[in-house]
């Protein structure tokens, strides 16, 4: 990884303070690239040769923690009669029926730059923000901050005045803050039913840190850990949700080659599941578009091993 320009002197440790600017290196674009899809065709709930056991041992924390990290607030299926309309999201038809999916999330206000989220995978406390950031359907940049990793990691700590995760910076408002439950706490209130409408899969104190930390157990701490890689220019984005087994092995290899990333959130009831329908002609996550490269990619055992290809040093 690349080392961070001189950060501001730390503040003082507080639950908010004005937010830092991420490592120049790692920046966000704007810039429009023409994608072309590799790989193999999407199959779904497919798994790949080989790859049985790792989405066996991927799948803990839906487990453990339910619905959480899979479904949007508000989430509310409806069986209508006949077919989908040309070109609609659905999870299936059957009898004459299909299944349609909605929620509340264009009710509640949407941040015009992405939250960015300073944490790693094997975190109980850091499972915790992306479960709600997926209840909330939030666009997140993440900054993945591995163990021993020489980037993120030490911008966190330039910023904001230790090393401690998750750290989120809201450019829309110039907040930061740590700590999980201020940060849910805050993403309720500026962008969804507000905190007190907070599920009670993310309220139950020490056993929502025990359900999500036994959840990530059989991982064995993947995606925790620094692997050396090359700095991408641009965050590549990932269309994925909390409690997917296949998006989690994608997250997994991200983090620990500590690969900035734009996650389009896409629980049960996102609209978002209907953009990349409409961007690809069928939906499946995870998906990835690497604007470094103009590769976009299903499938996650293809994904990580075009991760691991293209960026560990």
């Amino acid at each position: 990884g690349t080392t961070p320009p001189a950060a501001p002197a730390a503040a003082p440790a507080a639950a908010a303070r004005t937010a830092g600017s991420e490592p120049a290196s790692a920046a966000p674009s704007t810039d429009e690239v023409a994608y072309t899809l590799k790989g193999p065709q999407p199959q779904k709930f497919g798994v790949a040769d080989g790859e049985l056991a790792n989405v066996l041992t991927a799948s803990g924390s839906f487990v453990t923690r339910a619905v959480s990290g899979a479904l949007c607030e508000g989430w509310t299926p409806t069986i209508v009669e006949g077919s989908p309309p040309p070109g609609a999201y659905t999870l299936g038809e059957l009898g004459g029926r299909w299944l349609k999916e909605t929620s509340d999330v264009a009710k509640f206000p949407r941040p015009s730059a992405p939250i960015k989220l300073y944490e790693f995978e094997g975190c109980p406390f850091c499972r915790k923000v992306r479960e709600a950031v997926v209840w909330l359907d939030l666009d997140v940049q993440f900054y993945p901050c591995p163990q021993g990793g020489p980037t993120f990691r030490e911008h966190v700590k330039n910023v904001g005045g230790k090393s401690q995760f998750p750290y989120m910076v809201d450019d829309n408002t110039g907040v930061s803050m740590y700590e999980s439950d201020d940060i849910i706490d805050y993403l309720y209130d500026k962008y969804g039913p507000g905190k007190e409408k907070v599920p009670t899969l993310l309220r139950a104190g020490a056993l929502t840190v025990l359900t999500a930390g036994f959840g990530l157990a059989p991982r064995m701490g993947a995606g925790s850990r620094y692997r050396p890689a090359k700095m991408p220019a641009k965050p590549i984005t990932v269309y994925s949700y909390e409690a997917s087994p296949f998006c989690k092995l994608v997250r997994e290899k991200l983090v620990e080659l500590e690969l900035p990333h734009l996650m389009k959130t896409v629980g049960r009831g996102s609209p978002k599941r209907q953009e990349l329908k409409d961007r690809r002609g069928t939906f499946q996550a995870p998906y990835i578009e690497d604007p470094n490269t103009g590769v976009a990619m299903f499938e996650s055992s293809a994904i990580v091993k075009y991760l691991e290809e293209q960026y560990a040093a």
